[in-house]
């Protein structure tokens, strides 16, 4: 029999990884009517055990097969309920769903199910809570103010057409007095895999709208430190264009310190300034891909992003930009001083040569004049020796005029003492040039 089987290279190691991919985090199908209570935790690398361990608490308590380590996605009946889980680069996602209605369709949350001790002990820091409730609606255009009135305590709700008006989804981005918002879904002709998908849609909109926010206590709290580090820097920049006399030790020192603090704050805030964009781009796109057409009275999704999301996202980005302009702006300054400083250190040094010549030509003059006093001296001294040697010799020849004698070797001497001098000193320079 012959095989189907293909013979090619080997696979890539990440060839299975990368293809499944586009398989993370699937959506699950769901039915008209359902109720469902969603909690997203904030959590970061030190949890991630904690988190495994939850989930694996939870499943034990329901007898269900618990995710395998290092997954980030699980799905599992828990009996009455269904569990989604979901683990990102900075949160998790924990959806419970269950099936039916109940006359107010937020009275009962699917969460009551769930162990009380078990949820409150889950790690990582609440972000984001939501009851969702899935009806059927055939009516065209439901009373928004009714549903204002009766499911949302009267606030103005959000809300448009989905799927190319395939379905309804309305909020008011507001906590209730349980800790949890409220999202109500109709459903008109979505099926259950385009239901589950724009829910997921809705609930990645609220999601990553609250971690892009996660920037603005940041941005706020680094306004007034960014006004005092400018104010700073102004103010050496100013003693930088002033007098030459200016305490560039004082000024270097104050820079330092100003680097070194600006440096810290944009180190442990540029990551969130980056993921802000991130996560904002992401709320875009899941708007655009629930093609949401607009009920008449009520803000569309995207209008009420735009109006409140973006402008926090604009103070982010500003101070991004701002921080980034303060940090170019400390290191030109600190440039421009340690130029300063080199240039006097240049100045200072030539002082010195120049201080150094003066003194080497003085020492050289002085030498001379030494030199001079020693050849005089030589001469005497030799003259002297000659006045002996005469006096010597006057006393065999009484003829020979001693006085006579010294007169006439006095220039000779000089002259025999010059030259010698001479010769020492260009042996003595030759061989200094040498070395």
């Amino acid at each position: 029999m012959k095989s189907d089987s293909v013979t090619f290279p080997r696979d890539h190691c990440h060839r299975h990884g990368l293809n499944d991919e586009v398989h993370a985090r699937p959506s699950v199908a769901m039915h008209a009517p359902m109720r469902a209570s969603y909690i997203l935790c904030y959590s970061s690398a030190d949890t991630i055990e904690a988190e495994q361990q939850a989930i694996n608490d939870l499943t034990s308590l329901f007898n269900v097969a618990p995710p395998k380590a290092g997954d980030n996605h699980y799905l599992a009946d828990l009996g009455s309920l269904r569990l989604k889980w979901e683990r990102h680069t900075e949160f998790i996602g924990y959806t419970f769903f269950v099936s039916g209605m109940t006359d107010n369709p937020f009275a009962n949350p699917v969460v009551k199910q769930l162990p009380a001790e078990w949820l409150a002990a889950l790690p990582g820091e609440a972000l984001l809570a939501s009851h969702i409730t899935l009806m059927d609606a055939k009516q065209d255009i439901p009373d928004h103010e009714q549903i204002s009135h009766e499911m949302f305590n009267g606030n103005a709700l959000i809300g448009a057409h989905i799927a190319d008006g395939a379905g309804i989804a309305m909020t008011d981005f507001r906590i209730q007095a349980d800790g949890f918002s409220r999202l109500l879904v109709a459903n008109r002709q979505m099926t259950p895999r385009q239901t589950g998908r724009n829910i997921q849609r809705l609930l990645e909109i609220d999601s990553y709208r609250m971690m892009a926010l996660l920037a603005l206590p940041m941005a706020r709290e680094l306004s007034p430190f960014l006004a005092r580090s400018e104010q700073e820097l102004v103010q050496i920049t100013t003693a930088l264009a002033g007098p030459e006399d200016a305490d560039e030790l004082s000024l270097l020192n104050r820079l330092t310190c100003l680097q070194a603090d600006i440096e810290s704050r944009y180190s442990s805030s540029n990551y969130r300034f980056g993921a802000a964009n991130a996560y904002y781009m992401l709320v875009q796109r899941r708007i655009t891909d629930l093609r949401e057409k607009r009920i008449q009275g009520l803000q569309t999704f995207r209008e009420f992003t735009e109006r409140r999301l973006a402008p926090a996202m604009d103070t982010c980005q500003a101070v991004a930009v701002r921080q980034q302009s303060l940090t170019q702006g400390v290191e030109r300054a600190t440039q421009l001083l340690s130029t300063r400083v080199d240039m006097e250190r240049r100045e200072q040094n030539q002082s010195v040569l120049e201080s150094m010549d003066r003194r080497a030509g003085f020492q050289l003059r002085l030498q001379e004049a030494v030199e001079a006093v020693s050849i005089v001296a030589v001469t005497y001294y030799l003259v002297g020796l000659v006045g002996f040697a005469s006096e010597g010799v006057h006393a065999v020849y009484e003829t020979l005029e001693t006085s006579l004698v010294k007169a006439i070797s006095i220039p000779v001497i000089a002259t025999l003492v010059i030259i010698v001098m001479r010769r020492i000193r260009k042996t003595v320079v030759k061989r200094s040039g040498k070395e």
